[in-house]
């Protein structure tokens, strides 16, 4: 990937939100009220292959919503982010493998973006004023509140660490609780409802 391909995506996407938040806020600000509602994806949550400027732009905006959700609280502003499925030009492009392949693909077709744009309308409501610094999905007739980062194993000792004593100790009790190196087929790996 070159530095143009990198920056490219990186100015669209998260630079792109990072200016439209920027003009928002002090309109939100002053009316004590508003909703952000980021469009992020499955490739900044769990990753894909081949898109890591992609990706990575995607996770900046999940980032900036949360970040965004902290900020903004205290004049009553949301501010939530949905990874949509739905079929798109790019995914149009794709050319599918095999005929199992092209049946999904076929599924996918029926994932319209007004299905997404229900949840966001829904998020920009008095009724979600609740709901802020949260990851969901959209997936034809299907709503995802995604989990987020959080300790999920902890390690300590009272000698401090060395890399020995991670490689010996703290390695093998992690082991266990890694979480697998998957893409968005394998996270959402039934066909959708």
């Amino acid at each position: 990937m070159t530095t143009e391909d990198w920056r490219a995506v990186i100015d669209v996407h998260l630079h792109g939100s990072f200016n439209v938040s920027r003009a928002a806020a002090p309109h939100f600000r002053a009316q004590q009220s508003g909703s952000f509602v980021f469009m992020t994806s499955t490739a900044g949550i769990i990753g894909a292959v081949g898109q890591a400027n992609y990706s990575a732009a995607k996770a900046g905006m999940v980032g900036l919503s949360r970040s965004i959700a902290l900020d903004m609280a205290r004049y009553n502003v949301t501010s939530n982010a949905i990874a949509p499925f739905a079929w798109s030009r790019l995914i149009a492009n794709t050319q599918p493998n095999d005929e199992a392949q092209k049946q999904r693909f076929e599924k996918f077709k029926e994932m319209k973006p007004s299905k997404v744009a229900a949840l966001a309308v829904s998020l920009s409501t008095e009724a979600a004023n609740h709901i802020t610094g949260q990851i969901f999905t959209s997936r034809n007739n299907e709503i995802f509140l995604m989990s987020q980062t959080r300790p999920s194993r902890a390690l300590h000792t009272a000698e401090g660490w060395t890399p020995q004593r991670i490689i010996e100790i703290a390695f093998p009790a992690i082991n266990q609780s890694l979480v697998p190196l998957e893409r968005s087929a394998d996270v959402f790996s039934w066909d959708p409802i």
